[in-house]
């Protein structure tokens, strides 16, 4: 693409110009929904591809309409403006199609005509693990929930209130919250339960007198005991003020309504959750994600306005000053106690952490719900947080003490086309404690611009006492370490080991829960990847997310517009076609005029000589840093491809000294064994929580999955290969010799895991058209990390070890925005992902770790002090990335 770009517009005036005239040029399609039948129909436009997108929720369409993601101008509706046209249309098509349900045929047979639309339905999300919780699977949800349709939190009205009349109109926020009720509140005897807790009493009784002078010896008294219980309580929590609750509640939802289009709630998913509150003497734990600090206000006030009372909010202790602590706390907040979190060992961290748990313990018999955010404050990229493992173990230890006799955990996915207060660099390691003026200053920041839609996504609730009884019977025996695993195929002696499974970590100081077994901190590490995955699977995808993947990862160099329309709505089919749902719904015209005026900051926009439109992305740092952090949103939806799209690049790496110039990748021969191999390496390399592999899934069923998937988006083709017996023969065989026996969750019963032959299966790349693009696009959404990680080995050679781990991660950091402005790539200059690599280092035997006093000091290990294993370790990361 070489045209020359003449003058560059100013916002989106032409833009629309140039939409609305390819509007006229190519001729809508629309989607209507009859009333009650909750399917949509697709009106045919003659012999003209589709150009209007438009995703119908199962529902009315009178009453429930699709949620639409446009600008506030209103333009995307749920038809075209030619509506009396569309009407003759969907008439005469409803008499042609009566006409011809049914095709009879001579011998009696009746064939019935089905249209396809990739639209047609949205995908309900969130049920919960079939495996893990078989019977909560089967609960709380019912066949008529995905027809609820959505609910628009901010649109408050007179009908939420008692009252009608004008006055009522002007003050329907404020007489609607007062009338929102708080379900559960803390016991007023609370403090004297802790204080006579068994744990609480225990640690009073075990506390070593104090010495006073030379021979007195003094104990605590009791008042002194009481003291110090209530100065730990009052770090922890504080009693709900109603006054203020609601004076924030109110103060709140003017301002989501001031910055956001939507904030959208699926009423199937706000169904089930209801349903699992009514269980008696059960609370609810909602698991988060977390992708803006506005999460921690966001969620509560979305469960007190649907009914489900004030829950506690997980907080942590040393991002926020201490008035606005107070004021979290006087809102529901929750924070660990510093001595639990920085001193566990000393006589005041076993009295914190006695509190804490029997806080914790009081809460939960109360009934009260509580929310725990399972990731890093914007971390980017789904990864466990310490201090959600430390809240997770409480409540995990609460149960096991006998405290409630169940928790109902409900995962929870939270979506922005762009999310406020959140930094896109990367850059800094620490950041200064919050305060009242410093939020005051970022709303003050945060009215100037619009940050599109939201979207609140709950998973299926399941039964904590259930998952824990069953995985106690899915512990894996056959288990190594990572350097075990990957460090002999480095080194070039490849063993066969890696369809093992990797040694399972636990969350990395769990000090709040030190009692806790090593059984029980791993049940801690997989129920939270558990949760994890479950959070991340359930929540939509953006607009904006997918015009940043586009933007990023497959038209870097720019794309006509015309050309960006198409491919948007192809990759919001493929990704309704993986069972993931999408926050928006609108024509595509408006769509991508939303996404665009979102993304004004990040893209350029140029009139060509031609009277097309160019799109091309800004090459500075801060703009690839942003669309790399909205594009991270795809990865999990196309995960299972992404990795075999690198396992495929990693044999054409190897292939490519044996290979012509005139032979094209297309006419290379992959071996199914080889790939599962390259692809089982990769997965072992990568995080498991960036996989998002679930505990109760093996590696190597992974692997089959992935191998699976790359057949059905068409990139591999199956290469007959000729052999004594036809690929298509069924006929029984006897069994070889060598059984190949599966894996537990693994009950696929085909006949070929009895094949000697299965690993000589062999695939090509599919020579279709779009093949390439897919390819290099599926690659290009692991690259950040993989490339992050080949630069690291880089760094190997010019790191100064042994040094302190602080001092390591700055120079890493500093190399890798060096490398970045070399060659453009400045989402790979992303400080998460400098310590991902770091941490995947140490799991590999690369960085040895060693306490220190100024904290923990980094060195090569005797391996890789040599610059030839240096060298093989960087030729191993790179060949998975595609650049």
């Amino acid at each position: 693409m070489s045209p020359s770009p003449s003058d560059a517009l100013s916002g989106t005036e032409a833009l629309g110009q140039h939409l609305r005239k390819t509007e006229e040029r190519l001729p809508l399609t629309s989607v209507a929904c009859e009333p009650g039948s909750g399917q949509a129909t697709p009106l045919p436009s003659a012999r003209c591809p589709p150009r209007t997108l438009l995703l119908v929720p199962l529902g009315r369409w009178s009453e429930e309409p699709a949620p639409t993601c446009a600008l506030r101008s209103g333009q995307a509706v749920a038809l075209t403006q030619r509506d009396a046209a569309a009407r003759i249309l969907l008439a005469e098509e409803k008499v042609l199609q009566r006409k011809m349900k049914t095709w009879p045929l001579g011998f009696g047979v009746k064939l019935e005509i089905v249209t396809p639309f990739l639209g047609k339905y949205r995908p309900f999300v969130g049920r919960c693990c079939q495996t893990c919780t078989p019977k909560s699977w089967q609960s709380s949800f019912h066949k008529h929930l995905p027809s609820l349709g959505f609910h628009n939190v901010l649109q408050v009205t007179e009908e939420n209130t008692r009252y009608r009349g004008w006055l009522v109109r002007r003050l329907c926020y404020f007489l609607a919250i007062l009338e929102w009720k708080v379900d559960s509140e803390t016991p007023r005897d609370l403090q004297e339960r802790i204080f006579r807790s068994k744990r609480v009493q225990d640690v009073m009784s075990l506390e070593v007198p104090q010495v006073r002078g030379a021979g007195s010896v003094l104990s605590k008294s009791r008042a002194q005991w009481r003291s110090e219980v209530l100065s730990i309580l009052g770090q922890i929590q504080s009693p709900l003020s109603l006054f203020i609750l609601r004076l924030c509640s109110w103060a709140l939802l003017r301002l989501l309504n001031r910055v956001f289009l939507n904030v959208l709630l699926h009423k199937g998913q706000l169904e089930m959750v209801r349903r699992a509150a009514q269980t008696p003497d059960v609370p609810l734990v909602f698991l988060s994600t977390r992708k803006s600090q506005l999460d921690g206000l966001l969620l509560p006030f979305l469960l007190f306005s649907q009914g489900l009372g004030v829950p506690r909010v997980t907080w942590e202790y040393q991002t926020f000053t201490p008035s606005l602590r107070a004021l979290l706390s006087r809102l529901g907040g929750v924070f660990l106690p510093p001595g639990a979190e920085h001193a566990p060992d000393g006589d005041w961290g076993a009295l914190s952490r006695a509190v804490l748990t029997s806080y914790i313990e009081e809460l939960l018999k109360s009934r009260q719900h509580l929310v725990i955010f399972l990731e890093d404050p914007v971390s980017g990229e789904p990864r466990l947080s310490a201090p959600g493992g430390e809240w997770l173990a409480l409540v995990l230890g609460a149960v096991r003490a006998g405290a409630v006799a169940d928790v109902m955990l409900v995962p929870v996915g939270i979506a922005y086309d762009v999310a406020p207060g959140v930094s896109h660099g990367g850059l800094s390691g620490s950041a200064q404690p919050s305060g009242l003026w410093s939020c005051l200053l970022a709303v003050s920041r945060a009215l100037g611009r619009e940050f599109g839609c939201v979207r609140m996504d709950f998973a299926q609730p399941f039964s904590l006492q259930e998952y824990t009884a069953n995985s106690l019977f899915r512990q894996s025996c056959s288990q190594k370490s990572l350097e075990e695993l990957l460090l002999p195929v480095i080194l070039g002696k490849s063993p066969d080991l890696l369809d093992w499974e990797k040694s399972e970590e636990w969350y990395p100081g769990l000090r709040a829960a030190a009692e806790l077994k090593a059984d029980e901190r791993r049940l801690v590490g997989r129920l939270g990847l558990h949760s994890l995955s479950a959070g991340v699977s359930c929540s939509s995808v953006m607009a904006v997310a997918i015009m940043s993947a586009l933007l990023l990862h497959k038209h870097r160099e720019g794309v006509f517009l015309s050309r960006l329309m198409s491919d948007f709505s192809w990759l919001v089919e493929e990704t309704l076609l993986r069972n993931r749902d999408v926050g928006f719904s609108g024509q595509l015209r408006d769509l991508v005029l939303h996404a665009l005026s979102l993304l004004r900051g990040c893209v350029s926009l140029h009139r060509l000589s031609r009277g097309d439109v160019l799109v091309a992305p800004r090459e500075t740092a801060a703009a690839v840093r942003e669309l790399s952090w909205h594009s991270a949103a795809l990865l999990p939806v196309f995960m299972c491809e992404a990795v075999g799209a690198c396992a495929i690049n990693a044999l054409l790496v190897e292939m490519l000294p044996f290979l012509s110039p005139a032979k094209l990748p297309a006419a290379v021969v992959l071996s199914q064994g080889e790939l599962l191999r390259k692809t089982l390496t990769l997965l072992q390399l990568l995080p498991r929580d960036v996989v998002l592999l679930q505990p109760c899934q093996s590696v190597s069923c992974y692997g089959q999955e992935v191998l699976d998937k790359l057949i059905q988006c068409g990139l591999l083709v199956a290469e007959e290969t000729p052999s004594e017996r036809l690929a298509c023969d069924t006929a029984r065989r006897r069994f070889s010799q060598k059984l190949l026996w599966k894996e537990m969750e693994d009950f696929n019963d085909s006949d070929s895991d009895y094949d000697e032959d299965t690993g000589k299966r062999c695939f090509k790349i599919s020579q279709l058209d779009n093949c390439p693009d897919f390819f290099l696009f599926l690659c290009g959404l692991l690259g950040p990390l993989l490339k992050t990680f080949e630069r690291a080995a880089a760094f190997l050679v010019e790191s100064g070890c042994p040094e302190l781990e602080l001092e390591y991660v700055e120079k890493l950091q500093r190399f890798l925005v060096r490398k970045a402005r070399e060659d453009g790539s400045f989402e790979c200059a992303n400080r998460n992902l400098a310590l991902s690599s770091i941490q995947t280092f140490k799991e590999l035997g690369v960085l040895r770790e060693q306490p220190g006093a100024a904290g923990p000091i980094l060195h090569l290990s005797e391996t890789f002090s040599t610059k030839g294993n240096q060298e093989r370790l960087e030729k191993f990361m790179g060949q998975f990335t595609s650049s």
